[in-house]
């Protein structure tokens, strides 16, 4: 998987982020707006991002599109907190989409947060079933929730003889989807070009 350094290097080992297939109210005048931003973003080049994001929503402050690509700004630069903080504004005034729930889930699971992230998860598939790529970070979110409860178990009453088993099946379960993520280069952080044709 193509990462950029920082939080999503290590998140991308297992979980997924989402694009933001849906975009509410863009139009063809504000595309080219978004092109300098996501060019920036993949350079690397944060706070030029950040900066040039930041004055295309002084005029536009409800726009999905370039508040989620805030988001992954964020997320990209090391600033969790900064991203958990956008994409739940963008959740409180767009709780429609199922994209930014995906990512904050992404978040609260590299925080080891996972029931946070399964809650989120479970909304965005609420929100589009269809959604391939929630379906699976909530698979490997039940995985991880599954390891935690089987260690603890095992803790708890090393007698049982049924818990390392499993346990090891789950952890040989993570391991190879991560081997798996690795072996297949792709990008699956970053938004679309706008559709003109969206939706209000």
């Amino acid at each position: 998987m193509h990462q950029c350094p920082g939080m999503r290097q290590w998140m991308g080992q297992w979980m997924r982020l989402g694009l933001l297939a849906v975009v509410v109210g863009a139009s063809p005048a504000f595309a080219d707006d978004y092109a300098p931003v996501n060019q920036l973003l993949r350079a690397g080049q944060f706070n030029e991002a950040l900066t040039k994001a930041d004055q295309y929503l002084a005029n536009n402050p409800r726009d999905p599109q370039m508040r989620f690509l805030k988001g992954l700004i964020q997320q990209d630069s090391g600033k969790p907190t900064e991203a958990i903080a956008t994409y739940t504004r963008l959740i409180e005034d767009y709780p429609e989409l199922p994209e930014p729930y995906n990512n904050v889930a992404v978040l609260y699971a590299g925080q080891g947060q996972f029931e946070k992230a399964r809650a989120s998860l479970e909304t965005a598939i609420r929100n589009s079933k269809g959604y391939a790529v929630a379906h699976e970070n909530l698979g490997d979110v039940y995985a991880r929730l599954a390891s935690q409860s089987y260690s603890q178990a095992l803790q708890l009453d090393a007698s049982n003889t049924a818990l390392a088993p499993k346990l090891a099946l789950i952890r040989q379960l993570v391991g190879s989807s991560t081997a798996a993520r690795a072996a297949v280069p792709t990008d699956k952080s970053r938004p679309p070009a706008p559709s003109a044709s969206a939706a209000r």
